[in-house]
């Protein structure tokens, strides 16, 4: 599935919740996505022209171009859903961390721990914004989307988790690391 359809697939599931300007899709797929997806917000817009050429999506208030709210129409949602069960292509990951600590010899372990400590930092602050969304979660009322949102945002406690163990896990190394380094005939 090339990039065009990926960003037409964020538009319309974030459409599907419920009609939407322009600029809440794109605030809504930069605050509840971007936990685990990225849009480039240079192509929202044009998807969203192009969705509305297609009728996937039509505006609620025909003839305003400004601020015009834009609703899901059958054939969007039968384009959604096309997409939707269309086989995903994994893309090659990017970890900047994790090229840092490939290379890390080159840093020295004192260099490499304060990196992983401030990714620890951001890992748990992550942990804690996904645990304030399942208590704010909690608290609304259930659709039917709740049970797929609540794979979803398992998936980003569990990830921080797994972060935070890796990384307390690595900083252990380096200590050890660095005190071995540290010790006379070594």
């Amino acid at each position: 599935m090339g990039r065009t359809s990926q960003t037409k697939l964020a538009v319309l599931g974030a459409l599907s919740v419920e009609p939407m300007t322009g600029y809440v899709v794109r605030r809504s797929i930069s605050e509840t996505l971007g936990h685990f997806w990225s849009e480039s917000f240079g192509q929202i817009y044009p998807a969203l022209s192009e969705l509305e050429s297609e009728g996937a999506i039509r505006r609620a208030t025909p003839g305003l171009t400004s601020g015009s709210t834009f609703e899901i129409t059958p054939i969007g949602t039968s384009m959604l859903r096309r997409l939707l069960s269309e086989p995903f292509e994994s893309a090659p990951p990017r970890n900047a961390l994790l090229l840092r600590v490939f290379f890390g010899r080159h840093l020295g372990p004192t260099a490499c721990r304060a990196l992983l400590e401030e990714a620890l930092v951001d890992a748990e602050r992550r942990k804690a914004g996904f645990a304030a969304i399942r208590a704010e979660a909690e608290n609304e009322t259930v659709t039917d989307d709740s049970p797929y949102w609540a794979m979803a945002l398992d998936n980003g406690e569990r990830s921080a988790q797994t972060a935070i163990e890796w990384l307390r896990h690595s900083i252990a190394v380096l200590e050890d690391l660095a005190d071995r380094q540290n010790q006379p005939g070594l």
